[in-house]
């Protein structure tokens, strides 16, 4: 029985692709391969931090907020395009960084599971602050009981410390956790883990061809509710 439902951020509740319009318009006709290469240098980032020094107690010594990676990965992606950076540019796509657009299910579905008494929260590479600004700029801080970032153990997802900081927060066993991402390296990291999966593939994409499927699989957000066996707007 699942008794936690936790969300990945960045992909899963907002959206890092639609930034691609504002891109657009500031680099024509790059805006889409900004968004994407953006992305993949970001987790890239990420994943080289927390690989380089895995065992730290304290942390990996080269760790770095998620907010200093994704304008360092920003900085990388318009000099690989061989864009011109200016301040008012990376000022402005950083700024709508930290207001992404959710995806329009995500309150819908949030307000459900908050009506049927499940604990719902956030576990996020995010720091605190863009957490927080995203978070409330989407309406959903009542929604959830709490956002969890790796800052707390400054180790990235996949690492199993940044899986195990949601038993820090619920009282629960590893598989009475639902764990949702739309990011499949995800997702697989916390099968490995020992949590429920929800995949929302979003884009359609090919499952991963290492390691087990994850435990489901759905379209959108609104998947949860499938999974769960709720009526989609049942709301008590």
């Amino acid at each position: 029985m699942i008794k936690v439902v936790v969300f990945d951020a960045y992909g899963t509740l907002f959206d890092v692709y639609a930034i691609g319009a504002l891109a657009e318009r500031l680099y024509p006709s790059q805006g889409a391969a900004i968004s994407m290469l953006w992305r993949d240098k970001q987790i890239e980032y990420t994943r080289l931090i927390s690989l380089s020094d895995p065992h730290n107690p304290a942390g990996s010594r080269h760790y770095l907020p998620f907010w200093e990676l994704t304008r360092l990965s920003l900085r990388y992606s318009l000099a690989r395009l061989k864009l011109e950076l200016t301040t008012e540019n990376e000022d402005t796509l950083m700024g709508q960084y930290a207001h992404l657009t959710a995806f329009p299910e995500n309150l819908a579905v949030l307000e459900v599971l908050k009506a049927k008494g499940l604990a719902t929260a956030i576990l996020s590479n995010g720091n605190p602050d863009m957490l927080d600004s995203a978070v409330t700029s989407a309406g959903m801080k009542s929604l959830l009981d709490h956002v969890i970032s790796v800052d707390e153990i400054k180790q990235f997802k996949t690492s199993p410390s940044s899986y195990a900081l949601v038993t820090q927060y619920f009282p629960v066993q590893n598989e009475d956790i639902l764990f949702v991402s739309s990011n499949a390296w995800d997702a697989l990291g916390a099968t490995w883990h020992g949590f429920q999966t929800l995949w929302v593939n979003r884009q359609g994409l090919p499952h991963e061809t290492l390691g087990p499927k994850p435990s489901f699989t759905g379209a959108n957000l609104s998947s949860v509710l499938d999974v769960l066996n709720i009526q989609h707007g049942e709301n008590g």
